[in-house]
């Protein structure tokens, strides 16, 4: 008797043990912010902790330590345009494509759908900012889907027509104001601005290009700071339903991009280095939100390397001015199995997770999405159906009959 009891009690403790791991598995959390530093490798953080003389929060705080690895569909190395689509839409594309299947880059049959646009379809707010222009490559993979990153005025005619809650970025040529305001965005340019918005409200930022990516901004500029721009946006699209949020820090991989000349090199160095230290401050503010939240998952990567830095006699130094192919890091806080501590992913899984841990349903995300023809067909058959709207009725039942 004594046996079997023992034998029933092993029994329920071990489903006990496969609940818990079940429940772990399919935690959701109600808020998601992913950020992504531009270019950001493991020894970018290295390098600023080495010039700047700090530790940095996101090592020291996050619960997971990995990499991801960023290869595109068509390279080795991936530029920004198909390494933000792999973690926009969690597939990856060729170079120079923005929110496209690398088979279909015209978007004439489907798109992948972007885990900002499942997010709104699941009912959330969806917001992204970044230190770049709005149509900058990584912004676009979260905002817009078309063949080619250089197609400015395609993806702004996309993003001020779409129905994101947030868009945040440096001012842009090719941004149509009147359309903004006419689809319900507050068109914003300084920390002034933002700080006064409504919470709720729709808004769409044209900021100082030159001063977001600091820690601090100059006093006459009223220009938000990265840290700035994501605590008010995480206040603004903060509600009961849950939201996501993109972050990007883009100047780390603009300066990583400058010459190595003698000239230029001090400064290429110190840009770098304020850049990771400010975007490492933005993961500090949107962490302490998560830690008080409780119900919010922050995942920390980039979507390449760029300039090749390596550790050359104790001195962490740039040895290229382009992208490599080298995995980059992916840290996560809130979440104790987004990825295994030390695992390296594939830079699309991470968004694939990412949307598990949002408990989007299949139809949601990842999930092709109705491409240019299949617009043009549902343009069509509205066209057609205003048209019998306008028949009156009786003769609607003249041509059934006859």
């Amino acid at each position: 008797m004594k046996k079997t009891i023992s034998l029933l009690l092993c029994a329920l403790l071990v489903c006990s043990f496969a609940s818990l791991s079940v429940t772990a598995q399919d935690e959701t959390y109600t808020n998601v912010i992913l950020m992504i530093g531009d270019g950001m490798g493991e020894n970018h953080l290295q390098l600023a902790k080495q010039e700047r003389g700090i530790s940095l929060f996101m090592e020291e705080e996050c619960d997971l330590h990995g990499g991801s690895k960023t290869r595109s569909f068509s390279s080795s190395v991936t530029d920004s345009a198909a390494g933000g689509t792999a973690l926009a839409c969690g597939v990856r594309t060729n170079n120079g494509c923005v929110g496209v299947y690398p088979y279909d880059t015209f978007g004439l049959f489907s798109v992948p759908r972007s885990l900002t646009e499942a997010a709104k379809l699941s009912g959330r707010a969806a917001g992204v900012i970044t230190t770049d222009s709005n149509d900058g490559a990584t912004p676009a993979s979260f905002t817009a889907h078309t063949s080619a990153r250089g197609n400015s005025k395609d993806i702004c005619t996309q993003q001020v027509t779409s129905d994101f809650d947030l868009i945040w970025g440096a001012s842009s040529d090719d941004f149509d104001e009147s359309l903004a305001k006419e689809n319900g965005f507050t068109v914003i340019r300084t920390k002034s601005e933002m700080d006064a918005l409504e919470k709720g409200s729709r808004s769409f930022a044209q900021f100082n290009y030159g001063e977001t990516w600091k820690t601090a901004t100059s006093p006459d500029s009223d220009a938000p700071t990265l840290s700035q721009m994501t605590a008010k946006a995480i206040s603004q699209l903060e509600n009961d339903n849950g939201f996501f949020l993109m972050v990007e820090g883009a100047h780390i991989d603009k300066f990583s991009h400058r010459s190595n000349g003698s000239d230029s090199y001090d400064a290429k160095v110190a840009g770098a280095a304020e850049a990771v230290e400010e975007f490492d401050n933005a993961v500090e503010t949107a962490v302490q939100f998560a830690r008080a939240d409780g119900h919010t998952l922050v995942v920390v990567t980039a979507d390449h390397e760029t300039g090749g830095i390596t550790c050359i006699d104790g001195t962490y130094t740039y040895t290229k001015t382009s992208h490599t192919g080298t995995d980059v890091p992916l840290l996560v806080f809130g979440s104790d199995d987004l990825i295994k501590d030390g695992e390296h992913i594939e830079n699309r899984q991470v968004a694939r997770r990412i949307g598990a841990k949002m408990g989007l349903r299949a139809d949601l995300f990842p999930v092709k999405d109705g491409g240019k023809i299949s617009a043009f067909w549902d343009q069509v058959r509205a066209w057609f159906q205003k048209l019998l709207d306008r028949i009156p009725a009786k003769y609607i039942t003249t041509i059934t009959t006859k």
